[in-house]
This record gives C-alpha cells, structure tokens and sequence, in this order.
C-alpha cells in the first residue's frame, strides 16, 4: 500500500473505532437510566447487571455496526473534502477508482469482522442479554408461545401440548402419534399431562393412556402414571422467541433443518435471522459507497449537509429492513427476499451516487 493507502485506511478504522467507544457507553448509560427501576424492583444482582451491560454492547453493537460505519465514512471524508485534500489527490492524476481502493480494503476488514461477530460471537451475549431481558426488565412477559403447540419430530412421529408451563417443564392434555411405515397409525399415547424430571433424565405421563391399532382391533392399555423416554427434549415442545439469536453458524442452520421437518410454523422467522447474518458484510460495501459518493465532495454547509443526509439515509434503511422483516415474520413473504431487497435497492443508489461523484 503506498503511503495515501494508509493514510486513509488509518482515518477509517480509527474514526470507525472512536464512533463504536463515543455511542456504546451513551447507550448503555441511556438503557441504564431508563432501566434502573425495573432491575432494583426485580432486585437484580449487580453481577448479572454487569454481565448484562456487557452482553448488551456486543449485543446492540453488532446490530449498529453498518451505521456506525456509515456515518463515520461520512464524518472523516467530508473533513477530506472540506480540507481539500480530495481535490488535491484527484489533480495529481489519481483517478476515483484508485481514491477508492483503501475504502474497499477497510470495508473488506470490517465485513470480515462483522461476519465473524455474527456468526460466533454475538449468538453467545445474546443468551446472557435475553436471559437477563425476560428476567428482569420483562419480567411477566411470555418469552416462548406456550399454547396449542404442535410438533413433527420426525416421519412417523407427532406430538401435541394444549399447554405448556418453561417454568414448571410441565405440559397438559399431551398425545403422541406414531405411524408405521405405510402411513398409518401404528399407536398413540394420551396423558393428561406431561413431566420433565430432570433428577432421573425422564417423563413422567399422569393418567396414561396408550391405543394400539392392529388392524381392526384396538388394544388399550391405562396407568395412573408412567415414567418413560421420549427422543425430544422438553424444550423442544416450545422454543423461546429469541432462541435463532443464540445459535451459531452451524448450530442455526442444524436448528432450522430440524424445524423445517418437524413443521414448525414460524420457520421464516429462523431463516430471516440466518439470511440476515450473511447480509450484514454486504451491508458494510454498499454503505462504503454510499458514505464516500455523498461525502466526497465539498458542500455549501460543510460536514452537517453529509451528515444530515446520512443519518436520514440511515433511517431508511432500518425502516426498509424493518417493515421487510415484519412481512417475512408475519406473513408469507419470501425472507431470502426480506433481506435481498433492501440491499438491491440501496446497492442501486450507491452505484447511482457513485457515478455521479465520479463526475
């Protein structure tokens, strides 16, 4: 690289990483001052309080990286701009593309890092943060649906819960289905509910009731309790909202696959997590332009034009992002789509701002 290279490569990073230390502590001390009844009424540890603190900057963060980035592209290039610098580089014979290339590199190693947060790092603090969240700040609050649940486990068995107490690891009214290979029901067991008693690793089943089917016969079998196996945990039963948020890269493409076959109907709200984590390095590109093409060139009004048009351009993209994430969660809509629009269309605008500051 030569020395222009790490001149601006070095202004990047560092005014990446001074933005990340200049709002991370403002937000923790604003979600602080709005919080801090809630946790003394719920008397939270001050250990847990620090934990949480420390999750909730990894945690929100990784989900203001791409603006973060954004606005600091804005900030450090309009001083460029204003200082003539930009101009001074361009007129010695140095054509955009080149201008360019450093932004792409410090794009690159914020992508790379921004990858490796979200798909590693940030599904960790995000079991600490929600734990923390529905604990004490949401205390009351159903973190999981809990009524009418259904699952496939596999090809041939079903499961069935009228509900189901995450506190208590009890559910009632449960029916297990089994079918045989033909499709047709082999047996089915009916409990008025169902026990995880995690001293013996078992189920217990009150009022247990199990129907054989042998071709025109019913063979009927009744205890007033049984402790038995079952090949699904008890959790399984009723996953918590947030649980795609806590997984990793392989643990949440194994969590969907499963999900996928045992039917369950909130499928697109696993797979928008997941197409969301590979979209945010793409995100870092698309703003990179977008920052530069704005912040390039001197303006009456200087640095708080750019930053203005930034921050509304930001807005926009968090509503974009939202309202598409609200349909894929909430409807039918594609999530592959949910995620892939906002960038096409921002991408289509960066490309546009990009050919206009080359003029």
């Amino acid at each position: 690289m030569t020395i222009l290279d790490k001149y601006i490569l070095k202004r990047y990073l560092v005014t990446f990483a001074m933005m990340l230390l200049l709002f991370i502590p403002i937000g923790i001390m604003l979600n602080l001052a709005e919080q801090i009844g809630r946790m003394i009424d719920n008397e939270a540890p001050l250990g847990e309080i620090i934990m949480y603190y420390v999750n909730f900057t990894i945690y929100v963060g990784s989900l203001l990286f791409p603006i973060f980035l954004f606005l600091s592209i804005i900030f450090f290039t309009s001083k460029l701009a204003s200082n003539t610098e930009i101009v001074a580089i361009l007129s010695s014979g140095v054509s955009f593309g080149r201008f360019l290339r450093p932004y792409w590199i410090g794009a690159t190693i914020i992508a790379v890092i921004m990858f490796f947060l979200a798909m590693f790092i940030v599904p960790r603090a995000s079991v600490g943060f929600n734990e923390f969240k529905f604990k004490y700040l949401k205390k009351g609050t159903k973190d999981r649906v809990t009524t009418n649940l259904f699952n496939q486990l596999n090809d041939t068995d079903f499961i069935y819960v009228s509900n189901f107490n995450p506190s208590r690891q009890i559910g009632n009214n449960f029916t297990f289905e089994h079918f045989n290979e033909e499709d047709k029901l082999d047996y089915k067991i009916s409990a008025a509910n169902i026990r995880w008693m995690p001293k013996d690793s078992l189920y217990r089943l009150t009022s247990y009731i199990k129907r054989k089917i042998r071709g025109d016969t019913e063979i009927i079998e009744t205890k007033r309790r049984l402790d038995t196996l079952f090949n699904f945990r008890i959790d399984d039963l009723t996953p918590v909202s947030y649980i795609a948020e806590t997984k990793d890269l392989f643990q949440l493409n194994k969590f969907i696959e499963d999900q996928k076959r045992k039917g369950a109907s909130n499928i697109n709200t696993y797979v928008l997590v997941s197409y969301r984590r590979w979209a945010l390095p793409i995100a870092a590109f698309i703003l990179t332009i977008i920052g530069v093409s704005v912040s390039s060139v001197k303006r009456r009004g200087g640095m708080g034009v750019n930053l203005a048009f930034g921050i509304g351009v930001a807005f926009i993209y968090i509503f974009f992002d939202k309202v598409f994430g609200t349909l894929a969660e909430q409807s039918g809509f594609s999530p592959l789509l949910a995620v892939v629009l906002p960038n096409i269309f921002f991408g289509i605008f960066a490309i546009y701002l990009l050919q206009n500051a080359k003029r």
